[in-house]
């Protein structure tokens, strides 16, 4: 018996192996049917999935044999990747000297092989897709042609679980930098807070202690002063909300009254201003995450009555349903958004740099969120706006 030697690359064929974390793994459907159909097609009683370890075959797949793997120096396939023949076909492993006080042909019968190198996108022979016999035998044309194809057919399948693994690891490397994000901001949030509502207290106490005293600049650093700080509180909370609003997604769906959902709208938004809503619904009632919902109107109507200089506010909520999602229209009689705006206004700091109707200059946190809730709950949100005539803003969300 002659055993297999390594290949020249075999360090980095090695390694190319590993990549894809198949070794000891279980018993997959999709490598078994690929052996159960070449044992058919070649009409042979054993068909294996091989993948070459340091000192050991393993097998992916074994149909027609109990046992997943054999030691490396007496393995058929060990030959076959050093070989430059596309199949390495044995028609007797009698009769070739590599083979002679072979185990797998003494005790197992091992009589006929054929097998095709499974090769990775950068040319290293990972193992085989290989068929036994236990008598000697050839392969029609048809036969080599499936083995072939059925080689490519399983380095596919390795790819596809590479690029799941990196993907999935992608996954995980994202969730983790959104949670110490998440956690920054918290942290952030919270160690900022506190010296700027002291700085805001001491501002206001220090204009009421020096009322009639300071002169007409001085007053006016002090108003700046204010408007930075609250300026810079609002900054802070709505950093904090977007980091949080995944955590509102985890709320259940509830049943919710359109008409309830409404009035508090009304209540929570309409406490300054004078409002005019026209509502229109062909629903009475939906299932959805209230909170979430909630959260998503609230930040459209207050952003069409803030940046909303006419006389009479005129806001129009359109709700309507189709078998999937449930559909809404906010439509507003406002400023109105640049068109060179329109692309980016759901982008995270983007900031149109329009003032309000008090004055303020959004933080361009708003929108960014209630677009990612909204994609969180499988819907999406688009915009159409026109300077000096309203815009309307036009969103979905998921039923299931």
């Amino acid at each position: 018996m002659i055993a297999p030697g390594l290949p020249i690359n075999e360090k980095h064929r090695q390694i190319a192996v590993e990549k894809y974390i198949l070794l000891d793994t279980l018993p997959e459907e999709s490598y078994d049917n690929i052996t159960s159909i070449m044992s058919y097609i070649c009409d042979v009683p054993i068909s294996l999935i091989t993948l070459l370890d340091k000192d050991r075959n393993f097998l992916k797949s074994h149909h027609g044999i109990p046992f997943n793997e054999s030691p490396r120096d007496i393995s058929f396939c060990g030959h076959a990747i050093n070989s430059d023949n596309p199949i390495t076909i044995i028609k007797d492993s009698r009769e070739d000297e590599r083979f002679k006080g072979n185990p797998l042909v003494d005790e197992h019968q091992a009589i006929f092989y054929a097998g095709a190198p499974l090769i990775d996108s950068d040319g290293f022979k990972l193992g085989t897709l290989c068929v036994y016999d236990t008598k000697p035998r050839e392969l029609t044309s048809e036969q080599k042609n499936a083995l072939l194809a059925m080689s490519k057919q399983v380095v596919n399948l390795f790819e596809q679980r590479y690029q799941n693994l990196k993907l999935t690891q992608l996954s995980d490397k994202l969730e983790k930098r959104n949670e110490d994000l998440k956690k920054f901001a918290s942290v952030v949030s919270h160690d900022l807070k506190s010296p700027l509502a002291n700085i805001i207290s001491l501002t206001e106490l220090l204009e009421d202690d020096n009322k009639g005293k300071l002169n007409e600049e001085s007053l006016q650093y002090l108003e700046y002063l204010k408007t930075s700080s609250y300026s810079l509180r609002d900054y802070i909370d709505g950093i904090l909300r977007f980091y949080k609003s995944d955590d509102i997604i985890k709320n259940r769906k509830t049943e919710i009254q359109i008409s309830h959902l409404l009035e508090e709208l009304k209540r929570i938004t309409d406490s300054e201003h004078k409002v005019r809503f026209n509502i229109s619904s062909d629903v009475e009632e939906i299932f959805a995450n209230e909170t979430a919902l909630m959260r998503i109107l609230i930040n459209l109507i207050t952003n069409a009555i803030k940046y909303n200089s006419k006389t009479e506010i005129i806001i129009d909520i359109i709700i309507t349903e189709e078998e999937n999602f449930y559909n809404f229209v906010v439509n507003d009689n406002g400023d109105g958004i640049p068109k060179d705006f329109l692309d980016k206004i759901f982008d995270l700091f983007t900031v149109v740099g329009v003032e309000d109707r008090d004055g303020n200059v959004g933080t361009g946190i708003g929108l960014a969120t209630v677009k990612k809730i909204i994609k969180n709950l499988g819907g999406a949100i688009s915009v159409t706006s026109t300077e000096g005539v309203g815009s309307t803003f036009t969103f979905s969300i998921a039923k299931i």
